[in-house]
């Protein structure tokens, strides 16, 4: 396994992108077909910035992308369609991003603790933010693909996702580790904000800080 890995890893670098995560959202869109020429982008939690450098290719210079993390992103070698902010998304308005988006990406996830089921909820909580980001930014018809680990409370993400959106499911990519936890939430064809009738994302909220990261 750790030879498949390390192929993943290399690859990347001889490719020229920052992270082996790249190959995950190249998988998803080979699968799914989220981007396109021109579309508006954001990317959240977007830092080292590989699935920054796997958009903006496929959008073209048409397009443009918002890619946003709480730490620096370096713009060395990105190209003219990115526009970096760094900042809380919660705190970040729809003026500020210059308005909606045609598609929502995150591969960001919480430092782990060492204990699956807390890992999994705190993951979880984190995704229930992004939904609640997706209806204040997204285009109706829009769509949106967050990284979760699986648990206990995965199941009730995916319903919720499904209310909001005309398909949601999830997906790993061949890239993703066989043992990892990860999953791909991928949603389809946003409906528009009075479908979501939800109260999770309001009784809890994802701590802030430095904790929120991207994976590789």
């Amino acid at each position: 396994m750790k030879e498949v890995q390390d192929h993943w890893f290399r690859k990347a670098k001889e490719d020229g992108y920052r992270a082996r995560s790249a190959y995950k959202l190249l998988a998803i869109d080979e699968r799914f077909r989220i981007l396109k020429r021109g579309m508006r982008v954001l990317d959240a939690g977007a830092a080292p910035g590989s699935w920054t450098q796997v958009a903006s290719k496929i959008i073209g210079e048409l397009g443009e992308i918002v890619a946003v993390d709480l730490k620096d992103i370096d713009p060395r070698g990105l190209a003219k369609n990115v526009r970096l902010m760094r900042g809380d998304l919660r705190k970040i308005s729809l003026a500020d991003f210059g308005g909606y988006f045609d598609v929502m990406l995150s591969d960001m996830a919480p430092d782990t603790t060492g204990v699956p089921m807390a890992d999994a909820a705190i993951s979880v909580r984190l995704c229930h933010s992004l939904l609640d980001l997706a209806k204040e930014v997204l285009k109706v018809r829009g769509d949106l693909v967050m990284k979760v680990f699986e648990g206990g409370e995965y199941l009730e993400l995916l319903a919720r996702a499904k209310n909001i959106f005309v398909e949601a499911q999830g997906y790993k990519p061949p890239s993703s580790r066989a043992e990892s936890v990860e999953m791909f939430i991928v949603c389809g064809d946003y409906k528009g904000r009075k479908f979501d009738q939800a109260t999770t994302s309001t009784r809890v909220k994802p701590p802030l800080g430095p904790g929120w990261i991207s994976k590789g």
